[in-house]
């Protein structure tokens, strides 16, 4: 089939004129550590109740662990969510966020500013990541990053209080952004193997922070080289 050289032209003008789609994961990337699994502490420091059936429940937690890590981490986070309704959920992970969103020494600032670096040349960001959606999208809002796309775990109203429903880690991150009508993606900064489904699709893959052993390990499973940053 011959291809209209007219045809041909306007796909090359959509290919230039389209922005880059750049992936950032939040924790260990923009966020010094794991955000929700700081909300379920402070869950449980505010409540003391709430140790009493994570104690009880904690011998057979640790059974499962060896063969699942999600089982434990999922029982842990209903009996830190029980009770909570969508509506007061919502407005304790926005408090936590704010209070987040104060302690600069919480983010790395490099990561930051390479975030924002991308925006100004015109690439489409999206923050692809495992925490929860209504932590992550408050926590974005407080530092005023304004322009992006958020793409993150999903929790759901139940009988007893909010559970998950979307666990954003691993290859469901890739399973996502297809959702969202993405199959490819020009840049993706991870900092673990639990980013290596998104790493494996860019044409740039970016390590951050990764330690010669991680590195080997990403690159082994990507089946080439990766580039590597150090953020403060």
């Amino acid at each position: 089939m011959t291809v209209m050289p007219e045809l041909e032209t306007l796909t090359a003008d959509v290919e230039a004129v389209a922005p880059r789609v750049v992936l950032f994961d939040f924790d260990g990337v923009l966020f010094r550590g794991d955000a929700f699994h700081l909300f379920i502490r402070e869950r449980y420091r505010r409540s003391w109740w709430r140790w009493l059936p994570a104690v009880l429940v904690a011998p057979l937690l640790l059974l499962i662990l060896p063969f699942s890590w999600r089982v434990p981490m999922h029982v842990l986070v209903r009996i830190a969510l029980f009770g909570l309704g969508e509506r007061r959920y919502r407005l304790a992970a926005e408090t936590f966020a704010a209070d987040l969103a104060r302690r600069p020494r919480q983010f790395h600032r490099d990561a930051l500013q390479v975030l924002r670096q991308h925006q100004l040349q015109g690439d489409r960001v999206i923050v692809v990541t495992g925490c929860e959606h209504a932590l992550v999208s408050g926590i974005v809002q407080q530092l005023g990053l304004t322009g992006l796309d958020v793409l993150a775990s999903q929790l759901r109203p139940g009988w007893l209080g909010m559970r998950v429903h979307w666990h954003n880690v691993g290859g469901r991150k890739v399973q996502l952004l297809a959702k969202q009508g993405l199959s490819a993606w020009q840049v993706a900064y991870g900092d673990s193997m639990h980013d290596v489904a998104m790493l494996k699709v860019a044409a740039e893959p970016v390590l951050v922070n990764g330690t010669p052993t991680l590195c080997k390990k990403v690159e082994k499973a990507l089946g080439r080289t990766v580039a590597r940053v150090e953020w403060f």
